[in-house]
């Protein structure tokens, strides 16, 4: 389709109905892709989200457990004094950029509950990869910061890095009962230090004591890489969860790339299918995440 027609298309064609045919059609290739080898040649990973794809129409997590989470079932609540909408996420309040109004909070707060299902790839922990009392946490692309909101008590501190301004706001509100153990730095994780701009290895040196990572950053992994070059370098002890579905080669490129740097690396359990990127193509499936431990 080129550029002529498809800006007709999307004009023409509501975006519901878009995502529609897209899902759609990328099922019909996924199936084809993998109906078309041997069966002695998938993993039990492969079969198991083939077999979803068979009773089920296309889904970010190609599994039975995305369908316990449904917009409807999500309670929204209006602080009135702050302007703003919260959800409640282990009895503790979270809050959303102040325009979002309660319809798409619901969508997006059951995406997070669904992203962090025990059975999902995309989530962050698992057991013999948690945090402690003693981890101080570096939350890169905190967004809502409902990973950090849910270690909160289990933690000694966290520092979020949200460089979107309406989310920062959202953050501090979130996080303001737990003034002594949660910082919000309204910074990009980059490879300069300015006054919009953070290198990690400049945060880390300056805090020692920083034992947890969790980045996920919308495709932005190679900047926050870039930026912690020296860290990655040394034999300073350290978990990373680091996620690696915005890209094909993520995995192999940055799993390669913690090996390297002396850390051992696990990849999550099953698949993601983020059909909404336009550059994704076979063989379709990606890991949500990888698990880096040095020390």
């Amino acid at each position: 389709m080129n550029r002529f027609i498809f800006g007709i298309y999307r004009v023409v064609v509501p975006k519901p109905a878009r995502t529609f045919f897209l899902k759609k059609s990328l099922r019909k290739k996924i199936l084809y892709h993998y109906g078309n080898r041997p069966s002695v040649e998938l993993t039990g990973e492969e079969i198991e989200i083939i077999d979803y794809l068979k009773m089920n129409e296309l889904a970010i997590f190609p599994y039975n457990f995305s369908h316990n989470y449904r917009p409807a079932d999500v309670e929204v609540f209006f602080d009135q004094s702050a302007g703003m909408r919260y959800t409640l996420l282990d009895g503790k309040k979270l809050y959303f950029r102040k325009r979002w109004k309660e319809p798409r909070i619901k969508r997006g707060f059951s995406d997070l509950l669904r992203e962090q299902d025990t059975m999902s790839p995309h989530r962050y922990l698992v057991p013999g990869f948690d945090v402690t009392a003693g981890d101080v946490i570096a939350d890169i692309g905190a967004a809502e910061g409902n990973f950090s909101l849910s270690v909160i008590d289990r933690v000694k501190k966290c520092y979020l890095f949200e460089y979107n301004r309406e989310w920062a706001v959202a953050l501090h509100k979130t996080f303001a009962p737990y003034e002594d153990k949660a910082e919000v730095i309204n910074k990009m994780v980059s490879g300069k230090d300015d006054e919009n701009h953070i290198r990690l290895d400049t945060f880390l040196d300056e805090h020692p004591d920083v034992t947890f990572l969790k980045i996920d950053v919308d495709g932005a992994e190679k900047e926050v890489i870039g930026s912690l070059v020296r860290t990655l370098m040394s034999n300073r002890p350290l978990r990373i969860a680091f996620c690696t579905y915005h890209r094909a080669d993520d995995e192999r490129d940055y799993g390669k790339l913690f090996i390297e740097n002396g850390f051992r690396v696990t990849p999550s359990k099953g698949y993601m299918i983020p059909f909404y990127d336009k550059q994704i193509k076979a063989p379709w499936l990606r890991r949500g995440l990888i698990r880096a431990t040095r020390g």
